[in-house]
């Protein structure tokens, strides 16, 4: 569980990989390369948010989807994320892809964000007991509340999740119904 993470892998727009690069390297030349993103609800409805920990080289104390990273080569976008998410949240949840989308931005700290994204879905009642070394708070918040604070304090979140939100919103009120 928990490979490092030090490295992306990098690919076209078609999602063909190309090679390897370092993650910090290639945030700085804003290379494009596979990320993926996990929205975790609860049959309420309301979306788990993570406080990023404060020691993280972009998107620090930024609040965001329950969790983000990166697939290291060879590893399965379905495994990383499951990986990924007991690491960070310390918690489970049966995952679905949703979609995937290309994302290009730049953020603070000279860093541009150039990433094929997979957005996966999860439903849990279970609260999480996130590793304080990635995560500094976490809160369940339904989508008016959530959008209303978006709205009022846009710098509060990371780029990637105003970016992905409505698209993720769609889905959310279409799947939770079916719970």
């Amino acid at each position: 569980m928990n490979k490092e993470r030090n490295h992306v892998v990098l690919v076209d727009q078609y999602n063909n990989e190309l090679g390897i690069m370092e993650k910090q390297e290639a945030h700085v030349k804003g290379v494009l390369h596979r990320a993926f993103s996990i929205f975790i609800f609860n049959e309420n409805g309301e979306l788990l948010l993570q406080q990023r920990a404060a020691h993280k080289y972009h998107g620090a104390n930024l609040w965001t989807n329950t969790c983000c990273s990166h697939q290291q080569q060879g590893e399965s976008t379905l495994v990383a994320a499951k990986d990924r998410l007991a690491f960070e949240m310390n918690m489970k949840a049966d995952l679905d892809i949703l979609f995937s989308f290309i994302y290009h931005a730049k953020v603070e700290n000279n860093l541009i964000e150039h990433e094929l994204d997979v957005v996966l879905f999860g439903i849990s009642n279970n609260n999480p007991s996130p590793n304080p070394e990635e995560v500094k708070d976490f809160k369940w918040m339904g989508a008016n509340e959530l959008e209303a604070w978006m709205n009022e304090s846009p710098e509060h979140f990371t780029y990637w999740f105003k970016d992905v939100w409505h698209r993720v919103k769609g889905h959310m009120q279409q799947n939770i119904e079916t719970i």
